[in-house]
């Protein structure tokens, strides 16, 4: 049995469950890559591996071409614009996880993503976000901050520092242009590389 079942006390419980993670994290090779020991299916097919990305800050955020959130497509790609030189990266990560709002394949997203918003950051390949369909990134994602800061809906973003380690969430309704986010970027952009 676990011997977590048995810790008594609040402390017990919550010093258990710290303890369980690290070391679920370090038997994942985890606890030095963090978001960098991910990989994606690009949008074209190729991989998208994380740690290609290393050094750099991320902000990744699940999209769907059919959301009511979607002209935040264009505050994310002024970010890009504006911080991409200084070390940030955005990744857009397709998702038909809620309500349906993403049914195209790679390709028609690709090409609306483009055409509509012209989008030049990353885009992953259609991947799952939240329940036991979720992509790798997601689950860690969900399990180094808590459920309460997984995705909700689709346009939910998590920044990750150049470190790997996740920094922040933000809800759907958080726009990528709000304060609070450009704060955080600015923040995590102004720690140097490991």
């Amino acid at each position: 049995m676990d011997r977590r079942r048995f810790s008594i006390g609040l402390a017990g419980i919550c010093a258990a469950t710290i303890v369980g993670r690290a070391s679920d994290a370090r038997a994942a090779g985890l606890s030095d890559a963090g978001a960098f020991a991910f990989r994606f299916d690009g949008i074209d097919g190729a991989p998208l591996a994380l740690s290609r990305f290393r050094g750099r800050v991320l902000v990744v955020v699940n999209t769907a071409s059919h959301c009511g959130f979607i002209n935040q497509y264009r505050p994310l790609q002024a970010l890009w614009d504006r911080y991409r030189d200084r070390g940030l990266t955005i990744i857009g990560v397709p998702s038909n996880d809620f309500g349906g709002q993403e049914p195209g394949d790679n390709s028609e997203i690709k090409g609306f993503c483009s055409s509509t918003y012209g989008i030049t950051f990353p885009l992953a390949g259609k991947a799952g976000v939240r329940g036991t369909g979720a992509h790798p990134f997601y689950r860690w994602a969900a399990e180094a901050l808590g459920q309460g800061n997984a995705p909700r809906w689709n346009f939910h973003k998590y920044l990750v520092g150049r470190d790997g380690r996740l920094v922040a969430a933000f809800a759907s309704s958080t726009e990528p242009n709000d304060p609070r986010v450009v704060a955080a970027i600015e923040a995590a952009l102004a720690k140097p590389a490991p």
